[in-house]
């Protein structure tokens, strides 16, 4: 269609008149979302002006439509609601203009049609939380299809959209369940792919986050899958090279599994440990702070199971030559309930330890020497009680 047509159909159905009576109004409402299903070129910043911002118009009507009034999500609307959607959102995603792209250090490309793209998720989310929404009758549109075509969505470089994907698929997750064990699986899938293949995927800490609040709603006691997914697929995606852009909601999940079964502690500590970075004192430091957050919500016999192995490798971390991974090390000496359970196992854990705090004791490039003779006396003190 041409730059006039496309102007011509979407002025067609401007200016909605709040005022029309219930059947009018549904079918400006269908003729509105028909008209949005024209897309423009957003490459173009001169082509088609009007026309753009004519449709950025009526997409604001529509999320205001769907937000404000009650009795619109009628049977009829569904198709082509779902069919708006899916004819602005889902695309192939281009290749990056970096094929080199860095998350850390280079800036994401952006989506050039983000003005409607923005207001046609709104609108899908706002269709999503409508009091009116009946899942039994979307669930013929929002499939396991459509699923798929969203999760490809999170390889977006566009932190924005993979924002809204985030809360979308939620959505979905919370009201479709017949899709919940399918949402898992094909997660499950990208992770994999990840770990073992691309080593690239855009939107794997929006995935994490997403699934963080699964795992919080999963019942005891846990289903085997869910223990295989936990050993198989997060543990692994430790090894990425990319962890610190997703270390965090990674971290959150797993305390999560631990909080809903202790017994999956040793195991867990133990794979860690498996895969503790041998090179990169960045991911040395993250590890550390994760095997903190653990030793938080650790149950005292799980902690005697672990000791030992996990003591071996935080003697090695205080006497690291990399000077924040030994401050990160010695700083578990701060957690007081790290500290009591330390207290509890002195005559276990000051062997592995006492070597590494004496030889560092005895250097001065760090400036800890106040943590360091407080946890000499600590432990000196707990040891002579015993």
């Amino acid at each position: 269609q041409t730059g006039a047509s496309k102007c011509r159909i979407i002025n067609g159905v401007e200016g909605q008149n709040s005022n029309a009576p219930g059947a009018e109004q549904q079918e400006l409402f269908t003729q509105k979302l028909q008209q949005c299903c024209v897309l423009f070129d957003f490459f173009d910043s001169v082509t088609d002006l009007k026309s753009k911002e004519v449709k950025r118009a009526t997409l604001n009507e529509l999320v205001d439509y769907v937000s404000t009034n009650r009795g619109v999500l009628v049977e009829a609307a569904y198709p082509d609601i779902t069919n708006m959607i899916i004819t602005n959102i889902f695309r192939t995603l281009p290749p990056s203009d970096n094929p080199d792209f860095d998350p850390e250090e280079d800036e994401p490309t952006l989506e050039a049609s983000w003005p409607h793209m923005q207001l046609v998720y709104e609108f899908l989310l706002r269709f999503l939380e409508n009091p009116d929404f009946q899942p039994s009758i979307a669930k013929r549109y929002i499939d396991q299809r459509f699923v798929l075509q969203l999760l490809e969505l999170f390889d977006t470089e566009d932190p924005r959209e993979r924002d809204f994907l985030k809360t979308i698929l939620h959505r979905i997750y919370g009201k479709f369940l017949g899709l919940r064990a399918f949402i898992r699986k094909q997660i499950n899938n990208i992770f994999l792919r990840f770990i073992y293949e691309s080593e690239h995927f855009n939107g794997v800490a929006e995935l994490l986050e997403i699934l963080g609040s699964i795992i919080n709603g999963f019942a005891l006691p846990l289903k085997a899958e869910h223990k295989q997914f936990l050993m198989k697929v997060l543990l692994p995606l430790h090894t990425a090279k990319a962890l610190v852009l997703f270390h965090a909601q990674l971290a959150y999940c797993i305390v999560q599994f631990l909080e809903k079964d202790p017994t999956l502690t040793e195991p867990v500590i133990r794979g860690l440990l498996k895969f503790w970075p041998k090179t990169c004192s960045q991911k040395e430091v993250m590890f550390l702070g994760e095997m903190e957050e653990i030793l938080d919500v650790i149950e005292p016999t799980q902690f005697k199971k672990i000791q030992e192995p996990l003591f071996k490798q935080i003697s090695k971390c205080v006497t690291n030559p990399h000077f924040q991974v030994a401050e990160r090390a010695l700083y578990l000496w701060n957690n007081e309930y790290i500290l009591s359970l330390i207290e509890e196992n002195i005559d276990k854990i000051l062997p592995l330890m006492f070597g590494s705090l004496y030889r560092i004791s005895k250097e001065h490039w760090n400036p800890f020497q106040m943590i360091i003779t407080f946890i000499r006396e600590r432990t000196t003190q707990t040891s002579l009680a015993l």
